[in-house]
This record gives C-alpha cells, structure tokens and sequence, in this order.
C-alpha cells in the first residue's frame, strides 16, 4: 500500500474479499513482501476477474483506459497522477499527508472518497 505503508493481515483479507464480491475486474499492486497476508488461494479464486502483480508503473497504469477507479493511500504523487489523468480515487490514508490529501480528494476536489477506519483497522 504504497511503497512504505503495509497493511495488518485483517484489512489484507477483508480488502481481498471485498474486491473478489465487488463484482467487478480488477488489478491489484501487492508487493512480495505482503503476498502471505492474502487468504489462502485468492490468487486463484480471482483469476478470471482479477490480476494481482508485484510491481506495476503507476503513471502508464492510471493512464490505461481501462482503469476507472483507484484505491490509494493518497500519497501525494499517486494523488497528483491520479488527479491529472482524471482517475476518481478510494482513498485510505496512513500517515502524514496522506490524510490532508484524502480530505482534498473528497471535500475540496471531489473527486474521491475517504474510506472509514476504525479502531480495527
């Protein structure tokens, strides 16, 4: 989730789960170091309608017409790329200004959403 960031095993899975019941295709970035917080078999379970990769250029990713949503952590060069290229945004902060930025997303520019945390992630 971003380059430093790393999410705790439950938002891993309820985040897997979640992409797999959307309903919709979907490319996710999971760095090696994070794939074993995936349930057990997702890869494969999702084959037909996701792709998950380890790395993936964010600038030609967001500028391929098939992207139309972008779930981030608002760092500020994905939320600048993203802005640019006019790609609507899921944003779900860490730290710093990442949660500036996610106000600016949905309140200023609106052209996003802040997803709800809580005290378990």
């Amino acid at each position: 989730f971003g380059s430093m960031a790393c999410l705790p095993n439950t938002q891993m899975e309820e985040l897997a789960w979640g992409l797999k019941a959307c309903g919709y295709d979907f490319l996710w970035v999971v760095r090696a170091s994070e794939e074993d917080k995936l349930p057990s078999g997702f890869a494969e379970e999702v084959r037909e309608t996701g792709l998950l990769v380890g790395r993936s250029p964010l600038l030609e990713m967001l500028a391929n017409e098939a992207i139309r949503c972008f779930f981030t952590h608002c760092g500020w060069n994905s939320t600048v790329e993203a802005l640019t290229l006019g790609v609507p945004m899921i944003g779900m902060p860490q730290w710093t200004d990442q949660p500036m930025n996610a106000k600016l997303i949905q309140d200023f520019w609106k052209v996003g959403v802040r997803v709800k945390v809580d005290k378990d992630g």
